[in-house]
């Protein structure tokens, strides 16, 4: 450990560790481990949540029938560190106890990325519109603060400019008392709001460049519509407004 923080260890570095069970995913452990039943699951995830109070390293665990998924990584170093590596051995062998399989070949972690010739001019819109955090390691990333929801990477673009053909946009669904300020948020960070029309159900909104998103409520549904808010952003002519 440097006066910094801890050392975040490469990729080369974790697979010489040996964790058959785990797999390094971007700047995180994964594992993935199914059991017989309710129960078992549980007991892993107890087991994994004494020994995390012990080390006071805390990974994020999602209990569901029969399945536990673990991530780990070390949010003060932006990375995997020997402390996640000594932690998710512990978590093998808890597994091992319980009798939870190991399944590495499910996991897999989805990335959105954005072309633009510049982040500067639009990160702020899409930090303020999706509550996001900028990476620690990258800036030219923002992270989901609770670690659940997708990456958004800038991707350098040049020639991406100009009138924008949108074929897909994000839907970002909170709670009804949010929605105002998540708005709000996003237009003092840039953003320009495309139309208000069906608010409180939907806000279409873009970003400095013309990427569209949408802040959505369950509020003024038509329960025999559905809940995807594709009418909604389908109004707007993404090419003509």
């Amino acid at each position: 450990m440097t006066d910094d923080g801890p050392t975040t260890l490469s990729e080369n570095d974790i697979e010489q560790a040996e964790l058959a069970d785990w797999r390094v995913l971007f700047t995180a452990l994964h594992a993935r481990y199914k059991t017989e039943d309710f129960a078992t699951a549980l007991k892993l995830v107890k087991k994994i949540g004494k020994a995390a109070e012990k080390a006071n390293h805390h990974p994020d665990v999602d209990l569901s029938y029969g399945q536990v998924d673990v991530r780990l990584w070390s949010h003060d170093a932006g990375g995997v560190t020997e402390r996640d590596v000594d932690l998710a051995r512990q978590i093998t062998g808890f597994a091992s106890d319980v009798g939870a399989e190991p399944a590495p070949g499910e996991l897999s972690v989805l990335e959105i990325a954005l072309d633009t010739p510049t982040y500067d001019d639009v990160k702020p819109f899409w930090s303020a519109v999706l509550g996001y955090e900028t990476s620690k390691p990258h800036a030219e990333e923002l992270n989901d603060p609770n670690g659940t929801r997708p990456t958004l990477w800038f991707q350098k673009a040049d020639n991406a400019k100009g009138e924008v053909e949108q074929r897909f946009h994000l839907d970002v669904r909170v709670p009804p008392e949010v929605a105002e300020d998540r708005v709000r948020n996003a237009l003092e960070a840039g953003g320009t709001l495309v139309t208000d029309e069906r608010a409180p159900t939907v806000w279409v909104l873009a970003d400095a460049h013309g990427n569209h998103a949408c802040v959505t409520t369950w509020l003024g549904r038509d329960p025999d519509h559905g809940s995807s808010e594709g009418d909604a952003a389908g109004k707007v002519d993404v090419g003509d407004e």
